[in-house]
């Protein structure tokens, strides 16, 4: 067995990246060559993703990587969950896809339930409630013009893939997270979709990660300058199905958090886990590689400080994040926490004043500083995780001695000590490529520059990256 080389094309909700990953017998190195922002459009008709834009980063970044690289064996997509776009009977895109935090998607929930009685839709598919699951969005499209002529719901990473080598599939691990898939049979639903308004026709056959999805289009290898024979495969398409395939862990008694603009915290099983008492505390079922399921909850993530900083910087008062942080962590603990889940704080706008209002309407002082609203953003997220880290334990009877926290977060120290502290576990920070890493790791095993199972490429991800261990400390 030699090793190769791999394009992670990693769609995150902030930016889209190309990475180019060199795997082989004890080697695993991972190389960013293409970032670029990935922002939401507001028009007319509501706020959409500007999945044209991310076509052309994604080109760009896989031209940068065929320069990066002597030859690029294989080439996968991974990206967010649940939004969708519509395509015609020509496979040509009907419509900018809607953003998941577009008001409009919260219409399709009464629609759903209407049809559907909520403990019925979870018993068959083991979905945490969110008002913007795809269910709830197709629904709330029913009347929509492009509705009439279209042919074909896909993903997003999907749409990708089918631009990019032309086959329409629909990778499990990101199909689960519609709330339109039987979460036991791994398959299409047809009840969920009758109570959505979606005709079966519209969903593409289901495949799973670690298989070939086919050869580039002619076109991408001219304008890359790839060879034509580079194939596209797939990999665990939900990017917290990639960046648990690189959770650095040497046996189960660990909880996972892919700390991102989204954060998803929970527990890995070997089976879905569907009980009343797990939807009353609104976890979910997503699957994972490997027939691995992904049981836990989302919690709304780094967003909060994300468009925090955006609102000072549209505000024409910039704030340099590194200082901000170091200011935050200088605070004594005792400050305000919000519930980081309020739907208030979902859509765009002033989420410092947002979170100052909801410290005011529980009684607690409102920040009075950038350096006090960061803590407050990063308390609550740390009292969050705590919680449902708590729950899925509950839930699972699993016994957790640590947490793996992977992605962007992984850098936040500050976030990461506050974790350990909240849950009174330790937490074993990164890889922060972990999502990149993952999508590599499957490839490089399709394509034979890999072997093993989860916990044979979970080795080779502990030998060859960096982490950062955070100790609770003492709450005396």
């Amino acid at each position: 067995m030699t090793g190769g080389v791999v394009a992670a094309i990693d769609l995150g909700a902030s930016s889209v990246r190309v990475l180019v990953a060199r795997v082989g017998p004890g080697q695993l190195a991972v190389e960013e060559v293409h970032r670029a922002r990935n922002e939401p459009v507001a028009l007319p008709d509501g706020l959409h993703w500007d999945v044209l834009r991310l076509h052309h980063e994604v080109v760009a970044g896989l031209r940068l990587a065929a320069r990066a690289a002597d030859e690029i064996a294989g080439i996968a997509v991974d990206g967010w969950g649940i939004d969708y776009a519509l395509l015609d009977e020509d496979g040509s895109l009907l419509a900018n896809p809607y953003h998941h935090r577009d008001p409009r998607h919260g219409r399709g929930v009464d629609i759903v339930h209407a049809a559907m009685e909520p403990r019925r839709l979870y018993e068959r598919t083991g979905t945490q409630f969110l008002p913007f699951n795809t269910l709830y969005q197709l629904a709330a499209g029913q009347g929509h013009a492009a509705f009439d002529r279209a042919r074909t719901v896909l993903l997003i990473p999907d749409l990708i893939g089918f631009w990019l080598c032309g086959v329409v599939a629909a990778e499990r691990t990101n199909a689960s997270t519609t709330g339109l898939l039987d979460v036991r049979t791994r398959s299409w639903a047809p009840d969920v979709l009758g109570a959505a308004g979606v005709s079966p026709s519209w969903l593409a056959p289901l495949c799973d990660a670690g298989e070939a999805a086919g050869p580039i289009r002619p076109a991408i290898a001219s304008e890359t300058g790839l060879s034509p024979r580079v194939e596209v495969g797939h990999v665990g398409s939900h990017d917290t199905a990639s960046a648990v395939v690189a959770m650095p862990a040497v046996d189960d008694r660990v909880a996972f958090i892919s700390c991102g603009t989204w954060s998803l915290v929970g527990i890995e099983l070997s089976a879905p886990l569907v009980t009343e008492a797990g939807r009353v505390a609104n976890f979910t079922n997503e699957l994972g590689v490997d027939g691995r399921v992904r049981y836990l909850r989302n919690v709304m993530g780094l967003w909060l400080l994300q468009e925090s900083l955006r609102a000072w910087e549209r505000g024409g008062e910039p704030e340099d994040l590194g200082r901000l942080l170091a200011a935050a962590a200088a605070l004594p603990a005792g400050g305000p926490v919000i519930d980081p889940d309020d739907p208030i704080l979902l859509a765009p706008g002033d989420m410092p004043e947002r979170i100052r209002d909801l410290c005011r309407r529980s009684g607690q002082p409102a920040p009075s500083s950038r350096a006090a609203l960061a803590r407050c953003v990063l308390d609550s997220l740390a009292a969050a995780y705590a919680r449902a880290i708590a729950d899925a334990t509950r839930l699972t009877g699993r016994d957790v001695r640590a947490i793996h926290l992977v992605g962007g977060g992984a850098r936040n120290e500050l976030l990461c000590q506050l974790t350990a502290d909240a849950t009174g576990l330790p937490v074993v920070a990164g890889p922060v490529e972990a999502t990149a890493i993952g999508n590599a790791l499957v490839q490089a095993r399709r394509l034979g520059f890999a072997r093993g199972d989860l916990d044979a490429l979970r080795a080779l991800v502990r030998t060859h990256t960096a982490v950062a261990r955070h100790e609770p400390r003492s709450r005396t």
